[in-house]
C-alpha cells in the first residue's frame, strides 16, 4: 500500500514540472514581444524624426555659417544661422531682407548680403551713397560712405526677377557691386536669414529692418 501511495505522488510531482516550463516559457516568450514592440517603436520614433529633419532642411530652413565681415556689424563672422526657405514661395522679397544665395564660380559656396535694389528699380551709387530711381534710399543699415562704386557707379536697371544686394559692411563686401557677383536672380535666392543659434548670447530672430 505504502508503495503505492508513493507511486502516485512521485507521478504528481512529473506531472507538474512541465506546467511550469510551460508557464515559464510563456512568460519569456511575452517579455521578448514587449521588448521587441518597444524596440520597434524607438526605430518608428527615429525614422519619424529622420524624415521630419529631412524635411526641414530640405524645404523649410537650413544652418549656415557665416564667413566673413562683410555683414558686421548685423551678422559677425562665424554665426551660425537658419536660413527660411519657404517663406519666398509665397511672397516676394522685400528691400532690406538678409538672403542667402550661391556664388557663381564656387561650389558649395553661399554669400549672405542685404536686398537693396528691386525688380524693374534703377540702382546707382553717387558720392558713396545708394540712391533708387534717382532718390537717395533712407536706410538704417551699411551707412558708410562707399570708397567703391564697382558696376554701379553708373545706372542699373534691374529685371523682372533680379535683385541687387550690398553687404552692411560696405568698403568690406564682395556684392552686386562686382562683377563676379552681379546682380541675383530670384531663383538663386536660397532663402531669408531667419534665427542665429550662435553664438548662444545673440541667439534669436534676426531683425531685417
Amino acid at each position: 500500500m505504502s508503495g503505492q501511495a508513493f507511486g502516485v505522488h512521485n507521478g504528481g510531482q512529473g506531472q507538474d514540472l512541465p506546467g511550469a516550463a510551460a508557464q515559464t516559457s510563456q512568460k519569456e516568450g511575452k517579455q521578448m514581444k514587449s521588448i521587441l514592440k518597444e524596440l520597434v517603436g524607438w526605430i518608428i520614433y527615429i525614422l519619424i524624426i529622420v524624415g521630419l529633419a529631412y524635411l526641414i532642411i530640405t524645404f523649410v530652413g537650413q544652418r549656415t555659417q557665416v564667413s566673413g565681415s562683410s555683414m558686421e556689424t548685423t551678422l559677425s563672422d562665424g554665426d551660425q544661422l537658419i536660413v527660411d526657405k519657404i517663406s519666398y514661395r509665397f511672397r516676394d522679397p522685400k528691400r532690406f531682407d538678409i538672403v542667402v544665395f550661391p556664388y557663381q564660380y564656387e561650389e558649395n559656396t553661399y554669400y549672405i548680403k542685404r536686398i537693396i535694389g528691386l525688380p524693374g528699380e534703377t540702382v546707382q551709387i553717387i558720392d558713396g551713397y545708394v540712391y533708387i530711381n534717382g532718390t537717395q534710399l533712407d536706410e538704417h543699415y551699411g551707412n558708410a560712405v562707399m570708397k567703391d562704386a564697382g558696376m554701379a557707379a553708373e545706372p542699373v536697371t534691374l529685371g523682372d526677377d533680379e535683385y541687387f544686394v550690398l553687404g552692411d559692411n560696405r568698403n568690406n563686401s564682395q556684392d552686386s557691386r562686382a562683377e563676379n557677383v552681379g546682380v541675383i536672380h530670384r531663383d538663386d535666392l536660397l532663402g531669408r536669414a531667419w534665427i542665429r543659434i550662435w553664438p548662444l548670447s545673440e541667439f534669436g530672430v534676426i531683425r531685417h529692418e
